[in-house]
Formats: C-alpha cells, structure tokens, sequence
C-alpha cells in the first residue's frame, strides 16, 4: 500500500495548525483569566475599604453628632459604590466609567469626613480614629497599586488578542478587548475639601 505524499503533507499541515490553535486559544484563555484575576483584586481592595467606613462613621459620629450631613454622604455613597459592580465577561468603557465614578464620590465624601478630625483635636487623638484613618489610607494606597496591576494584565491581555495572527482566533472566539482603569475628569486638579 502506497501513502501519497501529498496527503500526509496535508495531514501534517493540518495537524501543525491545529496544535497551533490550540496554543493560541489557551494562551489568550491565560492572559484573559489573569485580567479577570487583576480585575476581581480591585474589586477585593474597594470592598476592603467598604467594609473600614462603617468603623470610621461611627468613630466619627460618637465626637461630631452635628457633622451628620457629612456623615450620611458617606454612607449613602458607600451603598451607591458597593452596588455598582464589575463583570469581567461583559466589561464596557461605560461601566467600568459607572464604577469609577461611584468609587470616585465615596472618596470625595471620605476626604470631607477625614477633614473633620481638623475640626476636633479629640477625635485626632483618638486611637480608633487614628487606626482607622492609617488603615483606610494603606487601603488607597492598596486600590492605586491593584488598578496598576489591572491595567497591566489588561494590556497584556488586549496585546495577545489584538496581534496577528491571533486577532483571528479572537474574533472567532468572541475574545474581546478589556477596557482600562483611567484617571476621572479633573483628576489632574488638587481636590477642594469645604464644608
């Protein structure tokens, strides 16, 4: 029995491609999973910083009962940013806006209620308002470096499906571009705390 060569140099080629595939298919899983890692890491840090406001409010409230205005900003601006989530299957430039601005008002409102110590010597001396505040600014902190990383994966990621010849196997897969954690309007301008 004689074996065309043309055949197995076709049923080579077929299997070369096909391995191939699947490399590239696994690859772009890969870079995927760690962007929806990154991207569940900012949702743990902003959920961090969620769950030290109520501490904080009620530090607050027991040495400023007149600062309630303030006090129930914070509040309601915490329930606004902790409804508000992300879904890295289905993650849009304007969701991910939504987010950011809802995170962006629950510091805003944050930054007043940290500026009341200035009003009360007592409460700067207090020691639950101080470990508060020192763990609530190492959980800023923790946000800034969990977004970097996030936007790293992300970019890792859009290069695998966007580079050819993968951007082929993207397209069929439906793997789609990630967007990235980007500055809010204005952010360029020192912010103005005032009661």
């Amino acid at each position: 029995m004689k074996i065309n060569k043309k055949l197995i140099g076709i049923i080579a080629a077929i299997v070369i491609i096909g391995i191939w595939a699947a490399s590239s298919y696994n690859s772009m899983i890969s870079v995927q999973e760690e962007a929806s890692t990154a991207l569940a890491n900012v949702q743990s840090t902003y959920q961090r910083r969620a769950d030290l406001i109520p501490n904080l409010v009620e530090t607050v409230k027991g040495y400023a009962a007149h600062e309630k205005q303030t006090l129930e900003d914070v509040v309601a601006a915490r329930s606004k940013a902790t409804q508000v989530t992300l879904d890295p299957t289905n993650m849009t430039p304007e969701k991910l806006k939504e987010f950011q601005q809802a995170q962006g008002e629950l510091g805003s409102a944050l930054g007043r209620l940290i500026a009341i110590q200035e009003n009360y010597p007592d409460l700067k001396a207090n020691e639950n308002f101080r470990d508060l505040q020192v763990q609530l600014e190492g959980t800023e902190n923790r946000i800034n470096e969990a977004r970097n990383k996030y936007n790293a994966a992300v970019q890792q990621y859009n290069v695998v499906i966007r580079s050819f010849p993968k951007n082929i196997f993207a397209g069929m897969f439906g793997f789609s571009q990630m967007s990235k954690f980007e500055a809010e309007a204005g952010a360029e301008k020192a912010p103005q705390v005032k009661f």
